[in-house]
C-alpha cells in the first residue's frame, strides 16, 4: 500500500491512534468453523475461569491462506495460568489443529488478567490486546486500556528485546538439524525481524502495518543498505527455509545490527 505524498496514515483514526486490526467480520469463510470450534472449546474447557478470549494474527485480518496459516488466539484468565491451564491450552491446541486442515498449527499465549492490564505491560501486552486482538469470547479488556499512538515509547516496549532473544535464537539454531527443524525455525526468526524492522521506523512513517511484505518495503526506504535483506526475511516468513545458512544470516549479521541500531534509536526497554 503506497501512501500519496506521505499523507496517508495506515492503521491509524483521523486522530492519529491505532484502530483495531482486525474483526470477525473478516475472518474469511473456509475458516468459520475453526473460529466457531474454537469459541466453544474454550468456553467448555476453561468455564468460569475464563474471562475473555481474542483472535489475532491473520485469521481476523481476513489474510489467512487455506492449510497453510495458523490459528492465533490470547485467552485472559481472572488468574495467573497454573500448570494445569497450561497444559489445557496445550491439549486445546492439538484437537483445533488436528480436527481442522484448513490451518497449520495453532497458538495460543495465556494470561492472567491483572497481568494485560498491568502498568509495566501498558506498552507492550497491553497495545497487542487493545490493537491487534479481536474480542471472540467475554468482556473486552481494551475498554480498560488507552488509546495508542505509532511512538517510540511503543517501539521501545513493543519489539526492543531482539538484543535479547539473539543467544537463545543461536543456541536453537545450532540444535536443529533436521530440513523441518530449520523451516520452522526461519519461519519464526524472519518474522520477529520482520516486525522489528518495521516498529525501528514505525515512528517515522506514522502509521501501522502486520503486513510483512509491506513492513519490510516501508523499513527499506529508510534503510536501503538493508532493504534486499529485509524484503528476502519477509519472503522466508511466507515460504520459510530448510538452510541453516539462512539461520546464521538471521543471528550472525541482520539479528545484532538490527538490536543495535534499535538500542541506538529508540533505547533499552524497560526492564520487567
Amino acid at each position: 500500500m503506497e501512501h500519496s505524498g506521505g499523507m496517508e496514515h495506515s492503521g491509524l483514526d483521523a486522530y492519529g491512534y491505532f484502530e483495531r486490526e482486525g474483526s470477525l467480520g473478516r475472518v474469511q469463510a473456509e475458516f468459520a468453523s475453526v473460529v466457531g470450534a474454537a469459541r466453544s472449546r474454550i468456553a467448555e474447557a476453561y468455564g468460569r475461569r475464563l474471562h475473555s478470549a481474542y483472535l489475532y494474527g491473520s485469521v481476523p485480518r481476513g489474510t489467512a491462506r487455506p492449510g497453510r496459516s495458523d490459528l492465533d488466539l490470547l485467552l485472559a484468565l481472572h488468574h495467573e495460568p497454573a500448570d494445569e491451564d497450561r497444559d489445557i491450552a496445550e491439549v486445546l491446541a492439538r484437537g483445533l489443529d488436528e480436527d481442522f486442515p484448513e490451518i497449520d498449527g495453532v497458538g495460543i499465549l495465556l494470561y492472567g488478567k491483572d497481568a494485560l492490564l498491568s502498568e509495566q505491560e501498558r506498552f507492550d501486552l497491553g497495545w497487542f490486546l487493545a490493537c491487534l486482538c479481536t474480542p471472540l469470547l467475554g468482556a473486552d479488556l481494551a475498554e480498560h486500556l488507552p488509546r495508542y499512538r505509532p511512538d517510540s515509547l511503543l517501539a521501545r516496549e513493543t519489539n526492543g528485546t531482539l538484543a535479547d532473544v539473539l543467544p537463545r535464537w543461536r543456541a536453537r539454531a545450532q540444535a536443529a538439524s533436521t530440513p523441518d527443524e530449520y523451516r520452522k525455525l526461519s519461519r519464526a526468526f524472519s518474522r520477529h525481524l520482520v516486525r522489528t524492522g518495521f516498529t525501528l521506523v514505525m515512528p517515522k512513517w506514522g502509521g501501522w502495518t502486520s503486513d510483512l511484505a509491506e513492513s519490510a518495503e516501508i523499513f527499506g526506504r529508510y534503510y536501503p543498505e538493508r532493504a534486499a535483506q529485509m524484503r528476502a526475511a519477509a519472503a522466508v516468513a511466507l515460504d520459510p527455509a530448510a538452510d541453516p545458512a539462512v539461520l546464521r544470516e538471521y543471528t550472525e549479521d541482520l539479528g545484532p545490527w538490527l538490536a543495535d541500531e534499535y538500542t541506538a534509536v529508540h533505547g533499552t526497554k524497560t526492564s520487567r
